[in-house]
C-alpha cells in the first residue's frame, strides 16, 4: 500500500472535507438560479417560490466550467429544491418537481456523482465564506430560519474545520503503521484525540446561536428528504427525468466524512441496522471522500498494530481516542434531545403562535428518516465498546 495522501482525495491541508474558497456567483446564463437561491427566505415565507420555479427557463449546464462552478450549481439547485418541496408545509408537499428544475438538478448531480438532494456537502461544505480578510464567517445561501439557520450552518462548518488536525492525524498514523514507526504513531494518535475534543467544543456553541423552537419548527422540513419520510412515502417525481417517484434521504451529519474516517481507523464496528445506514449515507458523500474511507478501510488494523506492539503507551492513547470519540457522540445525544425530542415536545404543547404547526412526520425522527435517538446511542455505544484491554484480542 502506498502512502496515504489527502491530495489524492481532493482533501484540503486547510479546510479538510471543506470546499476550500467556495464560489458565491455562477456566470451570467444562470442569472434566474441565482436571482431565486438570493430570495429564497422571502420567496418561501411569501408562498412565491412555486410561483417564481414554474416561471424559470430550461437552462443547460454545459456553461458550467469547473468542479467549483458544479458544486455551487448544485448548492443552488439543491436549496431552490427543498423550499419548493415544502414550501407549504409537510401536508402540501408537492409531489412533482418541475423539468426546468429537475433536469439540469440531476443533471449536475451525475457529474459530481451527488444525489439530487440537499446534502451535508451543500449545506455546510459549500455553503460558507468569509465575511472579511479577519476571516469572519457567513453563509452564502439561506432557508427559512433567520440567524438560527445561519448558526446551524456555521457552527456545523467550524466543527468541520476543527477535524481538520484530526484528518491529518489519522493521514500520519497510517502511514506510521505502514513504515512502521511506533513513534510517529503515538503523536498523531495524541493529536486525533485533541482535534475530537476541539470538534465536540465547537459543536457546544450551538447552544449559542440557534434557537431549538425555531430549529424544529422552520429548520427542519426544509432539510427532511423523500425517503423514510411519512410525509412522502412514495417519493418525488423527478419530471423529465423518471416517470416513477424518486427516494432520497434528506440532510443528515451521517453524511459527514469525518467521523466514517475516524470509526473506520479506529476499527469501530457499528450493528447491522446503524450500520446499513451509515453505509448508505456514503453515497451521499463526494466520491472523493468516500474513496478516502475506502482507503482507510483497507490500511493495515490500527487496533490489531497496538495490541500486537505490546506498547502501554499506544494502547493508552488508542483508548483515549475512542474515549473522545464516545464524549463527542454523547454530547451530540445531548444537543439532539435539546433541539428534537424537546422541542417537539414543547411544539406539541405550545399550540399556534408566531411559528408554524410542528411537523408531524419526522417527530421522533432525524431528517435522514432514522429513528433517531436510540441510533444515536447505539452508535455510542458500540463506539466504547472498542476500548481495548492489555493482552486480550
Amino acid at each position: 500500500m502506498l502512502p496515504l495522501s489527502l491530495g489524492k482525495f481532493h482533501i484540503s491541508e486547510d479546510y479538510g472535507f471543506l470546499l476550500p474558497n467556495p464560489l458565491k456567483e455562477l456566470p451570467d446564463h444562470y442569472w434566474p438560479w441565482m436571482e431565486i437561491a438570493n430570495n429564497l427566505p422571502h420567496l418561501i415565507e411569501n408562498h412565491q417560490l412555486r410561483v417564481q420555479v414554474n416561471k424559470m427557463p430550461l437552462l443547460n449546464c454545459e456553461f458550467l466550467k469547473g468542479y467549483q462552478e458544479q458544486r455551487l450549481a448544485h448548492l443552488i439547485l439543491s436549496f431552490i429544491t427543498m423550499g419548493y418541496v415544502w414550501q407549504e408545509g409537510e401536508t402540501q408537499a408537492t409531489q412533482v418537481l418541475p423539468r426546468n428544475l429537475a433536469l439540469p438538478f440531476v443533471e449536475v448531480s451525475r457529474n459530481l456523482g451527488l444525489p439530487p438532494i440537499l446534502v451535508h456537502a451543500d449545506l455546510v461544505l459549500t455553503n460558507w465564506t468569509k465575511r472579511n480578510p479577519e476571516g469572519n464567517l457567513d453563509i452564502i445561501f439561506s432557508l427559512p430560519g433567520g440567524e438560527s439557520l445561519r448558526g446551524f450552518i456555521l457552527v456545523t462548518v467550524l466543527v468541520e474545520k476543527s477535524a481538520v488536525s484530526g484528518i491529518k492525524a489519522l493521514v500520519q498514523a497510517v502511514n506510521a503503521i505502514l513504515q512502521p514507526s511506533q513513534d510517529a504513531l503515538l503523536p498523531a494518535l495524541q493529536q486525533l484525540r485533541l482535534s475530537i475534543r476541539d470538534m465536540a467544543g465547537d459543536l457546544a456553541q450551538m447552544h449559542d446561536y440557534v434557537d431549538p423552537d425555531i430549529f424544529y419548527a422552520v429548520i427542519r422540513i426544509f432539510l427532511s428528504g423523500w425517503e423514510d419520510n411519512p410525509a412522502m412515502p412514495v417519493g418525488l417525481i423527478y419530471e423529465g427525468v423518471s416517470k416513477e417517484p424518486l427516494k432520497y434521504s434528506g440532510g443528515s451529519a451521517a453524511q459527514s466524512t469525518v467521523l466514517h474516517a475516524f470509526d473506520a481507523f479506529l476499527g469501530i464496528q457499528h450493528g447491522k441496522q446503524s450500520a446499513d445506514f451509515l453505509h448508505r449515507m456514503r453515497g451521499y458523500m463526494p466520491p472523493s471522500h468516500k474513496a478516502f474511507i475506502e482507503e482507510i478501510c483497507s490500511a493495515p488494523s490500527l487496533k490489531e498494530y497496538v495490541l500486537s506492539s505490546g506498547n502501554c503507551q499506544l494502547l493508552t492513547a488508542y483508548n483515549q481516542c475512542v474515549e473522545a470519540l464516545a464524549e463527542l457522540r454523547s454530547y451530540h445525544i445531548t444537543v439532539v434531545t435539546k433541539y428534537v425530542i424537546t422541542a417537539a415536545a414543547k411544539a406539541k404543547s405550545r399550540g399556534s403562535d408566531h411559528l408554524p404547526g410542528p411537523p408531524q412526520a419526522l417527530e421522533d425522527r432525524g431528517t435522514g428518516g432514522t429513528a433517531v435517538l436510540s441510533f444515536l446511542k447505539s452508535v455510542r455505544n458500540k463506539t466504547l465498546e472498542a476500548i481495548l484491554y492489555q493482552g486480550v484480542n
